[in-house]
């Protein structure tokens, strides 16, 4: 690893305009930041994905290997990627940080805690519930309805016993007794929050429109109303600074917040972006699972929200992917017939990816096992379909290995900046909102509102929050709300749960299946794997 000074003067950064974390981590101090209405130089690279399986298809590692190839081709480029959350780490899929010779660089310290972001927000989540309680114990003059309550706590780890809890229990002196439940730090409001303020400003306005609940009269209460937003953005003083580490090959790299894409946004910090961006002349940058999901979000929340806008899309597609989406078994090869059944769903992300104005570039990323055959019959299915198509096979090779990639990405993106184009208008009404991504993006047939959702919706109307846009949280494994619909389901309808109100985020969270916001943990977890050596150093992860 080359120290972290090094890495920043490639960007143009200078010592004091950072906050460092040892000798290969920093953090960018506010005055290097780039002004609010100023728009970046650097052409943003999008990269996302078709419906990963339940292990990841490498789009962390696509997008470092990206970048990398970029520097090899003689680039100024950077990344900037979320963090990783506790919960996946220690659950199913492990680590957050690339594969491979395409990795972040200190994985094991950007894994667990790296500069303690994470847990800024989780504390500063909390303190707003926890002063949201002690309103109701002491009956202050907002009146708390405590029925009508839906501030829940959160915490950075896969708990599936915190999704229901009682809290109040023991007497007077312990507050009043209320149902509640814990949610996964990553799809806390807050966290979304500090991913799309633009600065301190922003960032304490967001906080302060945050809706925790409703007093006896049924008017909203806000973080506002219970004076909690200076102490909330004082927890995240340091939190909303970007974090500055590398790649394996030393290509700048800013790693900050951490949305996940099924419940929350899915995208880093648009302050990360247009630093980023300041910086460099491309920027590579990711959106969480499928397209379906992390990147309609990107488009339609992050970028109308920051005025961001991408010059290209990559699409990674894997063999086992589309093996799952055929219908056959990830882990066994040979089969074209699933290969060629499972390409339908290929077809539908590059449809969806269209719909923003995008031919996406096709990144097929490469496993051992795969076979020429199945290779061969991606590259020929896309060649059909008009798009170009590179092979990576970054995991093995680094940054050599994304070179054909790099030069299909420059080649590709224009010198005019794409003009923006979203799903839907602010002044479409939430269900016109809703129906216009369930059908574009996942292919739905119809969009149905259980009784709760449509009582929501009453709410959202009376209280003026209709004009926000849609953030729909939804199974990442398929394009439907039921995981177990591979391929390409057609005629569905998509099923909405509950409509809630993220004010300080600005976007309305649809839920929609079985879609839970605290994940629990398998049956063989990757903490068993996990442990200290004999010289003190992290293993397993």
């Amino acid at each position: 690893m080359q120290p972290i000074v090094n890495i920043a003067a490639k960007l143009g950064l200078q010592p004091d305009k950072l906050m460092f974390f040892g000798e290969h981590m920093a953090k960018l101090n506010l005055s290097a930041l780039p002004p609010k209405n100023v728009r970046p130089k650097g052409k943003i690279v999008l990269v996302s994905a078709i419906n990963p399986t339940r292990s990841g298809e490498g789009k962390t590692t696509v997008s470092i290997g990206l970048a990398q190839g970029l520097a090899r081709i003689g680039e100024r480029v950077a990344l900037a990627l979320r963090e990783p959350s506790l919960g996946p780490i220690f659950g199913i899929k492990g680590g957050g940080t690339g594969g491979g010779r395409c990795q972040l660089e200190p994985s094991t310290r950007i894994n667990m805690h790296f500069t303690g972001d994470l847990h800024a927000v989780g504390v500063a989540h909390n303190l707003l519930a926890a002063l949201l309680d002690n309103a109701i114990h002491f009956r202050s003059e907002l009146d708390l309805e405590h029925r009508q309550v839906f501030w829940r706590r959160v915490l950075d780890m896969n708990d599936r016993s915190l999704r229901q809890a009682v809290i109040g229990l023991g007497g007077r002196l312990n507050g009043v007794p209320r149902e509640t439940g814990f949610d996964i730090t990553a799809a806390s409001e807050v966290m979304a929050i500090l991913c799309l303020a633009e600065d301190l400003i922003d960032l304490k306005a967001r906080l302060g429109r945050i809706l925790v609940g409703f007093d006896r009269s049924g008017s909203p209460v806000t973080a506002q109303s219970l004076q909690a937003t200076g102490a909330m953005a004082a927890l995240l003083h340091d939190a909303i600074l970007p974090n500055l580490v590398q790649t394996t090959e030393g290509v700048p790299a800013f790693v900050h917040g951490g949305p996940f894409g099924n419940i929350a946004h899915g995208c880093n910090s648009v302050i990360a972006t247009k630093a980023a961006a300041a910086g460099a002349d491309w920027v590579v940058t990711e959106a969480g699972f499928g397209f379906d999901l992390g990147a309609e979000k990107f488009f339609d929340l992050k970028c109308r929200s920051s005025g961001l806008w991408p010059s290209a899309v990559v699409l990674v597609v894997t063999v086992r992917a589309l093996r799952v989406h055929g219908g056959g078994d990830p882990s066994c090869p040979g089969c074209i017939e699933e290969i060629e059944r499972g390409l339908a769903h290929l077809q539908h992300h590059v449809h969806s990816v269209r719909a923003f104005g995008f031919e996406p570039i096709i990144a097929i990323n490469q496993f051992v096992g795969d076979t020429q055959d199945e290779l061969s019959a991606i590259e020929k299915y896309c060649a059909e379909l008009g798009l170009k198509t590179a092979l990576f096979t970054g995991f093995i090779d680094g940054g050599a290995g994304a070179e054909a990639l790099a030069y299909a990405v420059t080649t590709a993106t224009s010198e005019s900046q794409p003009i923006a184009r979203y799903l839907y208008d602010l002044d479409d009404s939430p269900e016109d909102k809703v129906a216009a991504v369930a059908r574009t993006i996942y292919g739905a047939s119809e969009v149905e509102f259980s009784r709760v959702a449509k009582k929501d919706l009453e709410r959202i109307r009376a209280l003026g929050y209709d004009r926000l846009p849609v953030c729909i949280a939804k199974t990442h494994l398929s394009l439907s709300s039921d995981p177990a619909k591979v391929g390409h389901p057609e005629a569905f309808p998509l099923p909405v749960e509950s409509v809630r109100i993220a004010a300080g985020a600005g976007y309305l969270l649809v839920m929609t299946g079985d879609i839970v916001t605290m994940p629990g943990l398998p049956h063989d977890p990757a903490a068993h794997r996990i442990d200290l050596d004999g010289e003190g150093g992290i293993i397993g992860v």
